[in-house]
């Protein structure tokens, strides 16, 4: 079966801990979606010069954060790793002429556990990542994505893991218990209408022309996976919006589910 593809926004790495209703939405998600052969995330927190597959036979769990409540450091996912799956994207990208590495050593960092922890809590479907080129634009995200659509006819299910907002400095600044400002909700209805329409284009070009982008994102890492997903995806009008709501005030936790089954 051809598996849909996934763009979820993984919030604080206390998600895990304090699911609330982003949680219960992740849960039901996993429970509804078929089952993956395995699964390929593109995490907001690998970020490097080439795109880069990890290989590796059993991903330690990276606690790439600090500062948060011990219960936290504690927690494994313990999922199989996925070499033949990391093997097909690489050569899937390398036949769509874009370079790639391979890493044998990578393990699942908090963009990829936190939600997986959620969705599919067995830790029993293998995972492997795929990393990020902060220093290329949407479009390259969404020529890598494209070049990835073959695995998901092998029952691969890809998934983008960011943030549809992410300035953190500014959550610090925000009364507790206030609701998000307008220049929070009217870019995420922005990037909401954009994807509902399918305008690709618009959204390549969110930074020049999307309300607030700037100040929702000062630097881009946590909204490229959604390019990506948006390139995998074979249609992105009429993409399933979910979980619509927001953490901390000003973190937004959309989440989209592309060619839904």
């Amino acid at each position: 079966m051809k598996m849909p593809v996934l763009f979820v926004s993984h919030g604080a790495p206390t998600l895990p801990v304090e699911p609330g209703e982003t949680g219960a939405a992740w849960r039901k998600l996993g429970e509804q979606l078929p089952r993956p052969s395995a699964i390929l995330v593109v995490s907001a927190h690998w970020e490097t010069l080439v795109p880069t597959v990890s290989r590796a036979a059993r991903p330690e769990t990276i606690h790439d954060f600090s500062g948060f409540p011990a219960e936290l450091y504690e927690l494994k996912y313990p999922a199989p790793g996925a070499p033949g799956m990391a093997q097909a994207a690489a050569l899937a990208l390398q036949h769509a002429g874009i370079p790639v590495q391979q890493d044998d050593t990578r393990g699942l960092d908090h963009g990829a556990w936190a939600p997986l922890i959620l969705m599919y809590p067995q830790a029993d479907i293998p995972v492997a990542q795929l990393s990020l080129q902060p220093d290329k634009d949407p479009a390259w995200h969404i020529a890598l994505g494209r070049a990835l659509r073959p695995l998901r006819e092998q029952g691969a299910l890809i998934i983008g893991s960011g943030s549809i907002s992410h300035n953190l400095r500014a959550i610090f600044k925000h009364p507790q218990g206030e609701p998000a400002p307008e220049w929070v909700t009217e870019f995420c209805d922005w990037m909401a209408e954009k994807i509902e329409t399918g305008d690709l284009a618009a959204l390549s070009a969110y930074r020049t022309l999307a309300p607030h982008a700037v100040q929702n994102h000062p630097t881009g890492e946590h909204l490229l996976p959604l390019f990506v997903a948006l390139g995998a995806a074979d249609k992105i009008a009429g993409a399933q919006r979910l979980n619509h709501v927001m953490t901390y005030g000003l973190l937004a936790m959309d989440a989209w589910v592309f060619d839904p089954v």
